[in-house]
């Protein structure tokens, strides 16, 4: 289980911090409080030079920005440390223990005129991911689901039998025929690849947030079948076609941190594709212009601003 795998990881972690403050106090002389900042260092630091080396590698492979989307210096270094605070509080404090914050998932029937929500997470992540946005899109009157896809390291079309079986569950409880799915990342990916296995006769829109529907060159830094899936013209996303519902959108960040070049890599045909700006991969799962524009293309027809 992916939150499980993420416990034991941060648990490892954790062992070699107190190992090492065991063997500073005991026989380097070092107080308690010394090893203890040693080891915050240490674990703030690992996240920073995982966040800096991404955004680095953007840097050299980033697409054009649209001058209307650009951010400056100032705006860019408020957007490395919000994905710097995301990914410390996604991987060390809420996808490890993802029941605890997220709890189970409520099912009303959805309100008059609307459909229930799928949220499809991305690449080594959890459900635990929509933490932020799920109470925030239920606060908008959707009635929302998620879902973990298992195993982490797993070829992409793998998940495509796991989501099917939860959209029957979530159409069971909620009497709906159809629904939308929603997919961050590999999520929008492992959501076509169940479209192009099951068809679209139970999804009446697809909306993808930062996918790399043509791949991404920091995949291949990335371990598993399903990195290297989503490599730029890996053999995998050549085949990966199959007709999409109607009105379904693309949602992409021209400073995406792990998805680019962003615009050749995030356009899917077919679809409506929005870029927005200042708002990098992980920082997906927290921002308010994220949600806000999603919440547009939730309501109907996909908005005009940033289309191409």
């Amino acid at each position: 289980m992916a939150a499980r795998q993420f416990r034991w990881l941060l648990y490892g972690e954790l062992f070699i911090y107190g190992v090492l403050g065991y063997w500073l106090t005991s026989r380097a002389g070092w107080t308690l409080a010394q090893a203890a900042g040693l080891a915050l260092a240490g674990f703030l630091a690992v996240r920073l030079l995982i966040v800096g080396l991404t955004f680095v590698l953007m840097l050299q492979g980033s697409g054009e920005v649209p001058p209307e989307l650009r951010i400056g210096i100032v705006g860019g270094l408020r957007m490395v440390l919000e994905e710097y605070a995301a990914m410390i509080l996604l991987f060390a404090v809420i996808q490890p223990f993802e029941a605890f914050w997220l709890g189970p998932d409520r099912l009303p029937k959805p309100a008059p005129g609307r459909l229930p929500v799928l949220l499809i997470h991305g690449y080594q992540c959890n459900r635990g991911f929509w933490f932020w946005l799920r109470p925030r899109l239920e606060g908008a009157g959707w009635t929302v689901a998620t879902h973990s896809l298992e195993p982490v390291f797993s070829d992409i079309d793998a998940y495509a039998d796991g989501i099917a079986r939860r959209v029957d569950d979530v159409l069971a409880i909620t009497g709906a025929s159809q629904l939308i799915l929603v997919g961050h990342s590999m999520g929008g990916l492992a959501s076509r690849a169940y479209l192009r296995r099951h068809g679209a006769g139970k999804v009446a829109r697809l909306i993808t947030l930062g996918s790399p529907h043509q791949g991404t060159e920091l995949a291949r830094l990335g371990l598993g079948p399903n990195a290297r899936q989503m490599r730029v013209g890996s053999p995998w996303l050549r085949g990966l076609a199959a007709p999409l519902p109607a009105a379904s959108v693309s949602i992409y960040s021209c400073h995406d941190n792990y998805v680019f070049p962003q615009q050749t890599c995030s356009t899917l045909p077919g679809a409506t594709n929005i870029a927005i700006g200042g708002v990098s991969h992980l920082g997906m799962a927290f921002s308010a212009s994220l949600r806000r524009m999603l919440l547009q293309s939730l309501e109907g027809p996909a908005p005009r601003a940033g289309q191409n």
